[in-house]
């Protein structure tokens, strides 16, 4: 028991409250384009007797839905083991990182490659039995999703990187259903690439001090802490009038809206909360309020969904 805690320690399974609300919003928007799908909505589940077609479409959809959890559980699992292998010289150097599992040997770094490679192989095989689409792109996901941990290395564009492979999300969940592209999950996808480089910014600000000493690549490295957080703020201010323009797209209701006032609520509340000189609540920002700003505007999108 001891060693599934420390490996969902190492993974930070519970950083999945940022990607999985999307995914499910991809989900449930394939829903609808899935053959029979439309009857998904509460007004028409009401008159649905004992039509056997709607059994079978549901248990069709139900097997979906439990494929779509675990190719998320695997792609997200196998690029958090693989950024702490690759990361972990740089782990033990630095005070904030060093306590983490492999600096500290609770988890030994071939074990993690080892771990990081069951879960690579379980996500292809796992989008096998969803359709030939997400099987031949699986490769390029899991590209974006592990090959993110090289990027710092490199530029300061590798926030930008790390949110175009959260970014796969709802678009990934909406193709395992739809098994096609539509742009509504498109817009959503670019509404998270924005969102999380603007937090994973806000994040890295800890850090700028330590990555300008070692080498390492980030806005706030190279731009210093005051200008990165308005480039957050930009990147922020685009992924609100993304989920704007999604809205008007998709033509969603109130429950839609409200959801928007609150995701957007959580963006000014972290960079109200964010201070160059002050960063003693960047965990607050980072994984209080974009936890609630994911969650809750996946529940009224959906729901909203749900209720027409």
């Amino acid at each position: 028991m001891s060693t599934v805690k420390n490996y969902l320690s190492l993974i930070k399974f519970s950083h999945t409250i940022f990607a999985m609300p999307f995914a499910m919003i991809g989900f449930c928007l394939g829903v609808e384009a899935f053959p029979g799908g439309h009857q998904w909505n509460l007004g028409s589940m009401i008159g649905w007797g004992h039509d056997i077609t709607n059994f079978i479409v549901w248990e069709r959809v139900l097997k979906l839905f439990v494929l779509v959890i675990l190719c998320m559980v695997f792609a997200r699992s196998a690029a958090m083991a693989f950024n702490r292998y690759l990361d972990k010289s740089f782990d033990a150097k630095n005070p904030r990182t060093a306590i983490r599992e492999i600096p500290v040997g609770i988890i030994k770094a071939n074990s993690a490659l080892l771990f990081t490679i069951v879960c690579s192989v379980l996500f292809i095989v796992t989008t096998f039995f969803i359709n030939k689409l997400c099987f031949f792109l699986s490769p390029v996901a899991l590209l974006v999703v592990l090959g993110y941990s090289y990027t710092k290395r490199f530029t300061a564009l590798c926030h930008l990187v790390l949110g175009l492979g959260l970014s796969l999300a709802p678009i990934g969940a909406y193709l395992a259903v739809a098994n096609r592209f539509d742009w509504l999950p498109v817009l959503f996808s670019f509404a998270v690439l924005f969102w999380v480089s603007g937090f994973d910014i806000i994040y890295a600000l800890q850090d700028e001090e330590f990555d300008k000493s070692n080498d390492l690549h980030s806005i706030p490295a190279a731009l210093g802490k005051t200008r990165a957080l308005r480039v957050s703020e930009l990147l922020h201010i685009l992924s609100a009038l993304l989920v704007i323009i999604a809205g008007i797209y998709g033509s969603f209701g109130l429950f839609y809206w409200i959801g928007v006032a609150i995701f957007a609520g959580m963006l000014i509340y972290q960079h109200s909360i964010v201070k160059p000189n002050d960063l003693r609540r960047v965990n607050i920002a980072f994984m209080t309020a974009n936890g609630i700003a994911s969650v809750v505007f996946a529940v009224f999108v959906i729901g909203d969904m749900f209720l027409k």
